[in-house]
């Protein structure tokens, strides 16, 4: 199917474990690194289950760069889709020396490893934080980068600089930087989903955690916004979207050199409570919920204009609202404690 196989950093993870399931039924040979540090290894045992074949797995961490090169020496490697790190917006704030250390410094220790080893095409998994708070919408790749409310949306930004100085300074790298919007939904088997550790920091899983009796009320930050009925409004894709955005963009990269910038969303926001009203119709459960403050650096609206992906990649998210919370709701309903029912 291609010339080596695919090394998949935080491939146990959520968005990862559908990316390595989707790579696999598209024939490539992977290799995951994962420190399970908020993901579970039966990610990948349902995963090989689903493709009929298991991904290799290496267990550790990108900033240990011994790790790193004897992965790529005992692995014929081609291609790099980069998504471990860490990715809460609240912890960052507390502790932003680990994100720092985590995502910007384990992704130079991963591109030096790289390059040591002569592998230089790499996806990154980036976000729609880097443009920062935008009155303009939809937000799309010719706007500049802003400056991210949190250290989380930093540490990304950072990232997307390393990457685009490296590909500056050597024009054999092929470099993604893939701004994702808010990534929703599960594998329609229900088998691979969102497993967040604590209390969810995303939406829906926090609806569906509701669904299922683990949390008793959704909190609703702000009811005051300037939007359909007060409530902040974002671009939802679903996971499957994605990462079929994420195979588009490999093909594209081993056909060009440089470094591509594209947005990862379906052009369509929806508010809070009618992401809560489209659940309650794929899962005839009622979700109780409470209106809370606003919490700081929300801003009202944020979706994107997917076009450029459209020309340039040619994918576009096919998935609506309604598949979206159908299949988070499969999920958490036959994983009630996510992978941890084992």
């Amino acid at each position: 199917m291609n010339d080596g196989m695919v090394l998949v950093t935080g491939g146990a993870g959520y968005i990862g474990s559908h990316m390595v399931l989707a790579l696999l039924e598209a024939g490539h040979e992977v290799v995951v690194l994962d420190n399970f540090a908020n993901s579970s290894p039966v990610a990948l045992e349902r995963v090989a289950r689903l493709a009929g074949r298991a991904p290799r797995c290496v267990e550790g961490d990108i900033r240990d760069r011994p790790l790193l090169d004897r992965l790529f020496h005992e692995h014929a490697i081609a291609d790099v889709l980069h998504f471990a790190g860490l990715k809460a917006v609240g912890e960052s704030v507390a502790n932003p020396l680990a994100y720092y250390e985590h995502n910007v410094g384990g992704t130079v220790t991963l591109c030096q490893a790289m390059a040591a080893a002569g592998v230089k095409r790499v996806v990154f998994s980036s976000s729609a934080t880097v443009y920062g708070e935008v009155a303009e919408m939809p937000l799309h790749e010719g706007l500049p980068a802003g400056t991210p409310s949190n250290p989380y949306g930093r540490s990304k930004l950072m990232v997307e600089q390393v990457l685009t100085d490296l590909a500056a300074s050597d024009d054999e790298w092929s470099v993604a930087l893939l701004r994702y919007f808010n990534p929703v939904g599960a594998h329609p088997s229900g088998e691979i989903g969102e497993d967040p550790l604590g209390i969810p920091n995303n939406l829906v899983p926090f609806i569906t955690q509701v669904a299922v009796g683990r949390r008793e009320r959704l909190q609703v930050f702000g009811d005051d916004y300037p939007t359909r009925d007060g409530t902040g409004v974002r671009d939802y894709i679903h996971v499957q979207d994605l990462v079929h955005g994420h195979l588009a963009a490999l093909e594209v990269l081993r056909e060009r050199r440089g470094v591509g910038v594209w947005n990862l969303g379906t052009g369509r926001g929806y508010s809070v409570l009618e992401v809560v009203e489209a659940f309650e119709r794929a899962s005839g459960r009622r979700i109780p919920y409470t209106i809370a403050p606003r919490r700081p650096g929300d801003v009202a609206e944020c979706w994107t204009d997917p076009s450029r992906a459209r020309q340039e990649l040619g994918w576009a998210a096919e998935l609506g609202i309604a598949r979206m919370m159908a299949d988070a709701w499969r999920w958490q309903q036959r994983n009630p404690n996510g992978y941890r029912n084992m």
